[in-house]
């Protein structure tokens, strides 16, 4: 009976140490595992593209002076005529075209103390809005401007907010393919970071994409716009 007794334990002590001994394999793997998850290298991937503008939005404004504010409303509206006629001429049609309300300011009533007279009492301007997506066509438009001041339209072209603008708005079409080269970059940079480590790129652990940046190309060219994107890539690297 005793005999039995030790030969039970003595099983049950060699089913404990075998069976620590499996538990010790599979947590070392376990261990080596985690590890191999944690290694990660963070990587990012540029692509640039250049594109024309397909909106172009083009404020003429032009002014006028009188003394009389019943004339300097009829300047204005002269103006405008001689600066939609030049337009429609050049091709452009009603459906690009907007008058802007004239603004009048009496300058009599602007006078403080001892300033003399003005010139002119009233100064008044306006403007014709241009919005087009024929970008080249209204480009080539404004090389032929100058015919208005011999008309006796005088544009204003120093004002900020009367300065051309050129848009690109076909941003949602170039965007899967830019995303792929940034992928495509940064997975590049990765796979030489794991050569260089003597590691093997594994999975990504996260992907963000940037933000698009929409600028001009240069200062003498912003009817061309360079699109930019960068995306930042978690990789897993393995042994």
């Amino acid at each position: 009976m005793s005999t039995s007794k030790d030969n039970g334990i003595g099983f049950i002590g060699i089913g404990l140490i075998v069976g620590l001994t499996i538990f010790g394999f599979f947590l070392n793997s376990a261990v080596k595992t985690y590890r191999s998850f944690d290694r990660t290298v963070t990587v990012r991937g540029l692509a640039e593209q250049e594109h024309l503008a397909d909106v172009v939005i083009w404020p003429i404004q032009f002014t006028q002076a009188s003394n009389s504010q019943e004339e300097i409303y009829r300047l204005l509206d002269d103006g405008a005529q001689r600066v939609v006629t030049f337009l429609k001429e050049n091709g452009l049609d009603d459906t690009e075209i907007s008058v802007d309300v004239p603004s009048v300011t009496d300058r009599s009533a602007q006078r403080w103390g001892g300033e003399a007279a003005p010139v002119f009492r009233y100064v008044g301007s306006q403007s014709v809005t241009v919005y087009s997506t024929q970008v080249e066509q209204i480009r080539e438009v404004m090389t032929r401007i100058g015919s208005l001041g011999r008309q006796g339209v005088i544009i204003s072209a120093e004002d900020y907010q009367y300065r051309v603008e050129y848009l690109f708005t076909r941003l949602n079409e170039i965007k899967p393919v830019m995303i792929e080269e940034a992928t495509m970059e940064a997975r590049k940079v990765a796979e030489k970071f794991a050569e260089d480590s003597d590691s093997r790129l594994g999975k990504i652990k996260t992907a963000s994409q940037g933000q698009f940046a929409i600028t001009n190309r240069d200062m003498n060219n912003p009817h061309i716009k360079k699109v930019r994107v960068v995306s930042t890539i978690v990789y897993y690297l393995t042994d």
